[in-house]
């Protein structure tokens, strides 16, 4: 009998051999199986290569059964097998991020609907009376056609008992709705937006790159407001009409209401989604659809990148530069990254879209890897930001505030002008730190390094890193003094206090992850600044990207030194593009916008490139102070992460891998050393960095280097090629 081999979707090395059962038909390799294991019948997709001819046949197991669905493609198996090698993980464990909704392997459940019956049609000639309610009904249904209830009650504009009734008295029948018919397909001929001569000449070369039906990656650039998204849509289009499937990922898929509204005024109607919000069904009917072909479009998180687009034509990556595009947990890998990889197995076109993108992206242009595209200037009438820096040595807040005189004067002009102003500050709840004033002690998390956040409107004192909260305790756990914890430093919660003090008739609104939790309520948010029922915004880093406010022309940085503290690689570039992307909110519309940024360091080359606008300067020098090391993009980087609820064995199994650590030309390797969060969820941390000139293929290298060490049980490495968090 034949052999197969058939991947898991679980953490092993790599496919196990199955046997295909007398009298099947072999299912051809990418097929959905299910097979037995250790007692357990599972999913699994049947895999590439030969079954083992030695392996006895008594320890063979049947194939159960073959899953009506769509096989997996071989670009998407290559893609699974190229992520699992580059990232080091066991091809299972990303096997699993493809087969993410397992209940859309089973048959799709049919729903049932209505659709007319003989004398419903003869009612719809016009035989007989009718009440007006019902005569619209009719008007709305075509002869065999087959309609939902709530939908055709909608379209007609009658309640759902008006449906029903009409079902009683013979007019409609039930009938089953064709499966699939939940994804429109978007219309490329739908009248878009009107470009002007910048954006044109970018959107066919975009256009011209999505027709070629070839790999190639582009990089879209522009000043905020530019038109970067309606440029790229119109490759979309193009993509549609070649009849090949796009996939556009967002870095924050809960906070892309406008975005949602933009597509869907190009397309006529909104594409499907895929984020950690959706609904267990609509996530099932999602990843089919995807599957299937019927969904054309498909914009999502980066967990998107693994579905089974069976002709993918498009992957657009909007906001390149943004961090959360890194998965740092289980398979840890940059979506930005593997998505140029996703295309080039598919023969897809991919764009990298962004306002200020990362130094890795600029250096692939210009060094002709990347084509590249850059709009100068704003679309339509609207102008860049005035940005200014306010010293804080000379002009400090008042005693107990973070607001200076300056910036409360500008808030206060611009509310009295009738429009609206923004303070950002990109730390969420009341105080970072809080402190005891009797003895000096500090409230940290018994489960990691680091100190708990107050949340005041929750009364509760949390960690960022492991969730830990606890109340407020009335005294001191330390010293019991009572009423002696005193909260240090601002968080978005402490400015909107001040902010009650100083604008009292300001309508206000708190926009952060705590406030803002999932797409509905950002959309309400949205809607209220739109109808201009907010004055003033208060918000995190959410705000700094993807909002259009044409009522906006003040944003206020609360705290723009934050971030350029540590020794992160990154933490100049990544503060350039917060800021930058913060201040892109300013001067949208016809009002022209102002950038007020509060330092006490306005000498730093990050906030003189912010004032001048000249971030392409910025960017050269940063890329060269990294140059001469081989730092990233000009080496590589992979970090090991030693961790173990025991110290001693933490610090005994990174003392053992860093002595048999990799001894080569053009390596180095930093370290052991204690993390910055030293302690993480209850496990203790400590880690290694390997160092490598660009040249350097590391991946062979940390393999033998893992196989040398031996890693004891109760200690877990994690390898993060490429990090972008030095955590």
């Amino acid at each position: 009998m034949a052999r197969l081999r058939v991947l898991l979707p679980l953490p092993l090395a790599g496919a196990y051999d199955y046997r295909v059962p007398a009298g099947w038909d072999v299912p051809p390799v990418g097929s959905f199986v299910v097979v037995p294991l250790s007692g357990r019948q599972l999913y699994g997709v049947v895999w590439d290569g030969e079954a083992d001819p030695d392996l006895p046949e008594r320890r063979l197991r049947d194939i159960a059964e073959v899953l009506p669905v769509p096989p997996m493609t071989a670009s998407l198996r290559r893609f699974v097998e190229w992520v699992a090698a580059y990232t080091l993980s066991p091809p299972g464990a990303v096997l699993r991020m493809a087969m993410s909704s397992p209940s859309a392997l089973e048959p799709p459940a049919q729903k049932a609907g209505w659709r007319l019956s003989a004398a419903g049609q003869r009612a719809a000639r016009g035989e007989g009376r009718l009440t007006e309610a019902r005569r619209r009904v009719l008007d709305a249904m075509e002869p065999g056609e087959v309609y939902g209830g709530a939908a055709l009650a909608a379209e007609a504009g009658v309640s759902a008992g008006v449906v029903r009734g009409m079902a009683d008295a013979g007019l409609l029948e039930s009938a089953l709705l064709p499966a699939g018919a939940d994804f429109p397909r978007p219309d490329p001929a739908h009248p878009g937006p009107a470009l002007g001569p910048e954006q044109r000449a970018a959107a066919a070369a975009l256009r011209e790159a999505a027709a070629a039906r070839a790999f190639g990656v582009t990089l879209l650039t522009g000043v905020t407001g530019s038109g970067k998204t309606e440029v790229y849509l119109d490759a979309v289009a193009e993509c549609l009409e070649q009849g090949r499937q796009a996939l556009v990922l967002l870095p924050e898929i809960a906070l892309s209401t406008q975005w949602l509204e933009r597509f869907e005024r190009r397309f006529g109607t909104p594409p499907a989604l895929w984020h950690s919000e959706l609904g267990s069904r609509l996530r099932r009917d999602t990843w089919r659809a995807v599957a299937e072909g019927r969904a054309p479009v498909l914009v999502g998180a980066r967990s998107a990148l693994f579905l089974p687009f069976p002709d993918l034509g498009l992957i657009i990556v909007d906001e390149e530069h943004e961090t959360a595009f890194k998965q740092e947990e289980g398979v840890i890998y940059n979506a930005r990254d593997m998505a140029v990889v996703r295309a080039r197995l598919a023969g897809a076109a991919c764009v990298l879209v962004s306002a200020t993108p990362s130094l890795e992206t600029l250096t692939n242009a210009e060094t002709g890897r990347y084509a590249a595209l850059h709009l100068p200037t704003r679309h339509g009438s609207a102008g860049l930001p005035d940005v200014a820096v306010i010293d804080q040595r000379r002009t400090p807040p008042e005693r107990g505030r973070f607001l200076s005189p300056p910036l409360v004067e500008a808030v206060r002009e611009t509310l009295a002008a009738g429009q609206q102003a923004m303070l950002f500050l990109n730390r969420r709840g009341y105080a970072p730190l809080t402190l005891c004033r009797s003895c000096g002690h500090r409230m940290r998390c018994p489960n990691c390094t680091a100190w708990l956040v107050e949340h005041r409107v929750r009364r509760t004192l949390q960690c960022h890193h492991c969730g830990h909260a606890e109340p407020i305790p009335e005294s001191c756990p330390e010293c019991a003094a009572e009423g002696s914890l005193t909260p240090l430093g601002p968080g978005v919660e402490r400015v909107q206090e001040e902010a009650a003090l100083l604008f009292p008739e300001a309508r206000r609104l708190v926009m952060a992850s705590d406030t803002i939790p999932g797409p509905a309520a950002a959309a309400e948010a949205a809607r209220a600044i739109a109808a201009r029922e907010v004055d003033l915004i208060i918000g995190t880093q959410i705000v700094a990207k993807g909002w259009h406010f044409p009522h906006l022309t003040l944003v206020g940085v609360v705290d723009a030194d934050l971030g350029l503290a540590g020794g992160d690689l990154r933490a100049a570039e990544r503060t350039v593009q917060l800021l930058h992307q913060v201040a892109g909110r300013a001067g949208r519309a016809e009002a022209p916008g102002r950038v007020l940024l509060q330092s006490w360091n306005p000498g730093h080359p990050v906030l003189e490139a912010l004032v001048s606008g000249d971030l392409d300067s910025f960017m050269q020098a940063e890329a060269e102070s990294r140059r001469p090391g081989h730092w990233p993009p000009f080496g590589r980087l992979a970090a090991l992460i030693v961790s173990a609820e025991d110290e001693r064995e933490a610090d005994r199994a990174a003392r053992d891998l860093g002595l048999t650590a990799p001894r080569a030309e053009g390596v180095e390797v930093l370290g052991p050393a204690p993390a910055p969060l030293a302690l993480l969820r209850g496990r203790h941390r400590r880690r290694l960095l390997l160092k490598a000139r660009r040249d350097v293929a590391v991946q062979p290298l940390l393999r033998e280097w893992l196989s040398r060490a031996g890693v004891p049980a109760g200690v877990r490495v994690q390898v993060d090629v490429d990090p972008v968090s030095f955590l």
